[in-house]
């Protein structure tokens, strides 16, 4: 039976994404779903991006960090630019310009009733009509029901948490020791730039395959 792969951030960490393939073997019909932020902090977003665009049927959605970086080709200040933003960014052909300009926001797989999304979405509004700034870059919900970073909002809630409606949503984006499971949604972020796992989640049988890092690459 074909599988779906789901695959937290990734964020450059090249020779990790090698090996997790390697473990989960892709077959023909497997339907892989890379959840976004494929890019920067790690040490090789350009390699990472070529494995990501050889994979035949391969799904690709847009992170915070490639949205960042579609921002700074269109010279808009809403994202405040690092050094290694700018040099990645320097860095980047036209085919990965180009593929990112093709990324999705959301992967809505009807007959299994889950959608694949970077960050998440804010509860009780229509997932669908949800724009980038929401679905990229959310992680808790304010007392003002807005969405926030962890950062700019310690005492939020996840918005997991606040998430009782359908469909089941598989998201990465927030990193976290482990997994992160609650009974509408799953978060696969388990922060392997930082030192953490790359994790894939399989289904139909709902298995996870990880691998640690080579090293912490981000602090």
């Amino acid at each position: 039976m074909p599988r779906t792969i789901a695959i937290g951030d990734v964020h450059g960490c090249r020779a990790e994404l090698e090996e997790l393939l390697s473990k989960l073997a892709p077959q023909p019909g497997d339907r892989i779903v890379f959840l976004g932020d494929l890019i920067n902090r790690g040490p090789d977003s350009l390699g990472v991006l070529d494995i990501v665009q050889s994979l035949h049927g391969a799904v690709a959605l847009l992170g915070n960090h490639e949205l960042r970086m579609l921002y700074w080709r269109k010279k808009d200040g809403s994202y405040k630019f690092k050094p290694h933003d700018l040099a990645l960014a320097q860095a980047l052909r036209p085919k990965d310009w180009d593929f990112l300009d093709a990324m999705a926001l959301t992967h809505f797989d009807i007959e299994k009733q889950i959608v694949f999304v970077h960050g998440g979405f804010l509860p009780n509004k229509p997932w669908p009509r949800q724009g980038a700034e929401i679905v990229t870059r959310i992680q808790v919900v304010g007392k003002d029901g807005k969405p926030y970073k962890r950062a700019d909002c310690p005492d939020g809630t996840p918005w997991a948490d606040l998430w009782h409606q359908g469909p089941f949503v598989i998201y990465a984006h927030t990193p976290r020791p482990s997994i992160y499971a609650r009974a509408t949604s799953l978060c696969i972020d388990t922060g392997c730039v930082y030192g953490g796992m790359l994790t894939a989640y399989v289904l139909p049988e709902g298995r996870l395959v990880q691998v640690p890092a080579r090293q912490k690459y981000f602090t």
